[in-house]
């Protein structure tokens, strides 16, 4: 088997398994797939193809960014912060890698560190904002609240008197 291919069982496994090869997925499809059995609630098997994405492009930031939460919502609270240390690595300054940590840390009972990566977190995203203060940050306006209708208003009760209209 090339590193290229996914053996898919097609049945119960035994010592003869019959295993098919799904052919040339690409390093893209392999992790949304991971992505899609993480949002399915199988954890077990988006860690499966999430090491795989790692074992084939070791700096794959959400790869290890999804294989820390996977291992969190599994409950299995150190190794998801081992996980989420490795992305804090990968990008130090990264909001979502601090607030992910504050979650696993509070989960697995350390307040402490948790409150320092919710710091970090913080931190993170005023950096990112790089508008002056008093000026609103510009965002894409596909994604701003709806604003409520304009006010109606109301006719004049009475109208100025026009001298150049005959009566």
């Amino acid at each position: 088997m090339s590193g290229r291919e996914i053996r898919v069982c097609l049945g119960p496994c035994s010592s003869a398994c019959a295993c098919a090869i799904v052919a040339a997925m690409s390093l893209q499809e392999r992790f949304d797939d991971a992505m899609y059995d993480f949002s399915t609630g199988d954890y077990d098997r988006a860690i499966e193809k999430l090491r795989s994405v790692l074992a084939d492009e070791p700096l794959h930031f959400d790869a290890q960014l999804g294989l820390g939460m996977a291992y969190y919502r599994k409950g299995d609270y150190q190794t998801a912060i081992a996980e989420g240390l490795k992305a804090l690595n990968l990008r130090p300054q990264e909001q979502l890698v601090h607030t992910n940590l504050s979650l696993f840390y509070m989960k697995a009972g350390d307040k402490a560190t948790a409150e320092h990566h919710g710091l970090q977190a913080r931190i993170a995203s005023w950096k990112s904002d790089k508008s002056k203060p008093g000026e609103k940050a510009g965002g894409d306006p596909d994604l701003e609240l709806a604003k409520p209708p304009a006010p109606a208003v109301p006719p004049p009760t009475q109208f100025p008197d026009m001298p150049w209209k005959k009566k």
